[in-house]
C-alpha cells in the first residue's frame, strides 16, 4: 500500500481549502467562536482541524471511505488483517475488546496486574474474571507478566473461559511472552487479547520487544499517544485471525464509543502511521541509541539502580523494553514518589511514573539531545540534593502472597450491591465494594468482591500517610473502606 498517503489529514487540508461553511458541530465553528484568551493558549488551528468525519471529512454517506481507508493503512503498516481506530483511549478500547470476547456472566482470564480501567471492564460488562497472577519480583517490589505456564493451569481450571486478557509492556516496561501465551491460549481453543497500551512503537523495529500481532494475538490494543505520536486519547484495536469477529468488535465499539468522534485524533493516528511507516526505523534507531546512553549514565549515579536485562537474565520477564527508564531510588534513603515531586518542583522535569521504590521516563522518538541532558542532569542533581528532602513515613510493602486477595464475590455484584463505610481498624476480613488503585501507574491493589486482609490495608494506609494517591477510592484518605454491606455477604 501506498504509505506516503495520509487519508484523514488529506481529507482535512481539502475541507480547508474548500472553505465549507458548517452549520452544525462543534459549535464554535471551526474556531470562529473561540474565545481569545483560549485561542491563543490552545492555538486556533486545533479548532480550524476539528471537524466531523460525517458531512465533514466526508460526505454524508462516507462515500469517500476517508477513515477506511486510513485504517487499512495501518493494519498494513503493523501486520494486522484489520484495525480500528478509537477516539476515546485504551480504557474503552479495552472494554470493548473484553466484551467482543466475553459477554456477562461469562468467564474470562485476566492478568491480575491489569489497569484500572480493566476492573472498571469487568464490572460494566458483568464478566466473571479468573485472575492469572503476574510474577513478583521480591528484590524490587515488582510485578512481571505472567508466564504462559501460568495461563495453562487456569485454562485447565475453567475450561469454559472465553479468552485472555494479557497486559504487556508493563508500566514498567517489562514484558510477557506473547508468542507462548497465545500458543496456550490458542490449544484451549479461546483468542488472546493483549493489553498493549505501551507498545504502540513496537512493530516498527527489529531491536523493540515482540508486537502483539506478530507473536500470534488474536486482538492487540494499543495507545498511540502513550509512546507514539498521536494526541491524548489516540487509540487503535488490531485484529487477526478469526476467533475474534470483526462485526462483534465493531459493534461492541459501537456501543461503548463515541458518536462524536475526534478527527483530531483520527488525523494524528494517520498522520503518526505514515511517520511510522516512512520513517520508523530510523526515528527509533535514535531513540535506542538515546536510551542506552542515559541508562548509562545513571548506573554511574551513587544511590541510582537502573532496570536493565538482568530481570530477563534472571526469568523475571520475556523481554523488556529499552525505551522505558526505569530507575530505582531507594539507594538514596527516598520513596520514587518523593523523587518524582522534586524533580518536577525544583528541575522542572516531569516522569512518566512513580511508586514507593522508583521512578520511570519514557523515551521516544520525539527527544533529542536537549531532552537527553535534561534528563541526566536532573537525576545528577538528586543524587546531589536527596539527602535535603524531609523523611517521610515508611511504606510497609507486602509479600506477595498479601497481595493475592480472595475473590468472595463477582466485581459487578460487590460494586453495585448494597455497600456501607466501615472504618479501617474494622475493615479487615470485609469484602471490598470499591476499586482501591494506587497512583500512578493505577493497577488495583483491591478490586471490587476482594476480601481485604491485614497486609493490604497496613501497606494502602501506610502508603497515604507517604503520599500515595488513591484517587479511585470513596475515602481517599482510607479513613474508612467501602464495603459490601453485612447481610449482603462476610
Amino acid at each position: 500500500m501506498d504509505h506516503s498517503r495520509a487519508p484523514v489529514l488529506e481529507a482535512l487540508e481539502a475541507f480547508r481549502r474548500r472553505g465549507d461553511v458548517v452549520f452544525g458541530p462543534p459549535g464554535h465553528k471551526q474556531g470562529r467562536g473561540v474565545d481569545p484568551r483560549v485561542g491563543d493558549v490552545v492555538g486556533y488551528d486545533v479548532f480550524r482541524s476539528d471537524v466531523l468525519l460525517l458531512n465533514g471529512l466526508d460526505d454524508r454517506r462516507e462515500s469517500q471511505g476517508v477513515l477506511e481507508q486510513a485504517q487499512e493503512l495501518m493494519a498494513d503498516a503493523v501486520g494486522a488483517e484489520r484495525a480500528f481506530f478509537s477516539t476515546c483511549g485504551s480504557s474503552l478500547s479495552v472494554k470493548t475488546a473484553m466484551l467482543a470476547v466475553a459477554g456477562p456472566g461469562e468467564k474470562l482470564l485476566l492478568s491480575r496486574n491489569a489497569h484500572k480501567s480493566v476492573i472498571a471492564a469487568v464490572v460494566v460488562n458483568g464478566v466473571e474474571p479468573i485472575w492469572v497472577h503476574p510474577k513478583f519480583d521480591a528484590d524490587r517490589h515488582l510485578a512481571h507478566p505472567p508466564e504462559p505456564d501460568d495461563v495453562r493451569a487456569r485454562l485447565r481450571e475453567h475450561p469454559d473461559a472465553k479468552g485472555m486478557l494479557l497486559i504487556t509492556p508493563t508500566d514498567w516496561g517489562s514484558c510477557a511472552d506473547v508468542k507462548g501465551v497465545a500458543e496456550v491460549c490458542h490449544e484451549a481453543g479461546v483468542p488472546l487479547i493483549v493489553d498493549e497500551a505501551w507498545g504502540a512503537h513496537l512493530p516498527f523495529h527489529p531491536d523493540l520487544p515482540v508486537w502483539g500481532i506478530d507473536a500470534g494475538a488474536d486482538l492487540v490494543v494499543t495507545s498511540v499517544h502513550k509512546m507514539g505520536g498521536a494526541i491524548e486519547q489516540s487509540s487503535v484495536f488490531h485484529l487477526q485471525y478469526d476467533r475474534v469477529s470483526p462485526e462483534v468488535l465493531k459493534q461492541r465499539e459501537d456501543l461503548l464509543g463515541t458518536t462524536s468522534a475526534s478527527s483530531l485524533v483520527y488525523a494524528t493516528l494517520d498522520g503518526w502511521r505514515r511517520q511510522m511507516a516512512e520513517h520508523g526505523r530510523e526515528l527509533l534507531d535514535g531513540a535506542l541509541r538515546r536510551a542506552a546512553r542515559v541508562r548509562e549514565a545513571v548506573a554511574e549515579l551513587p544511590g541510582l539502580v537502573p532496570m536493565g536485562a538482568e530481570v530477563v537474565e534472571a526469568g523475571l520477564a520475556a523481554d523488556l523494553d529499552p525505551l522505558k527508564i526505569v530507575v530505582d531510588v531507594r539507594g538514596l534513603g527516598i520513596s520514587g514518589m518523593q523523587a518524582a515531586e522534586w524533580l518536577r518542583d525544583e528541575c522542572h522535569v516531569d516522569v512518566g511514573g512513580s511508586d514507593t521504590c522508583r521512578i520511570n521516563a519514557a523515551l521516544t522518538h520525539a527527544d533529542d539531545d536537549t531532552t537527553e541532558k535534561v534528563l541526566v542532569d536532573a537525576l545528577r542533581a538528586l543524587t546531589e540534593r536527596a539527602g535535603e528532602l524531609e523523611p517521610r513515613p515508611p511504606v510497609r510493602l507486602p509479600e506477595p502472597s498479601g497481595l493475592e486477595l480472595e475473590q468472595a464475590r463477582l466485581p459487578r455484584e460487590a460494586f453495585f450491591g448494597e455497600a456501607e463505610h466501615v472504618a479501617a481498624r474494622d475493615v479487615v476480613g470485609r469484602i471490598s465494594a470499591e476499586t482501591i488503585s494506587p497512583y500512578p501507574p493505577g493497577v488495583p491493589a483491591v478490586t471490587p468482591g476482594e476480601v481485604i486482609n491485614a497486609e493490604v490495608v497496613e501497606y494502602l494506609r501506610s502508603g497515604v500517610a507517604h503520599g500515595l494517591l488513591i484517587p479511585d477510592a470513596a475515602d481517599p484518605s482510607l479513613e474508612t473502606f467501602r464495603v459490601v454491606a453485612r447481610g449482603q455477604g462476610h
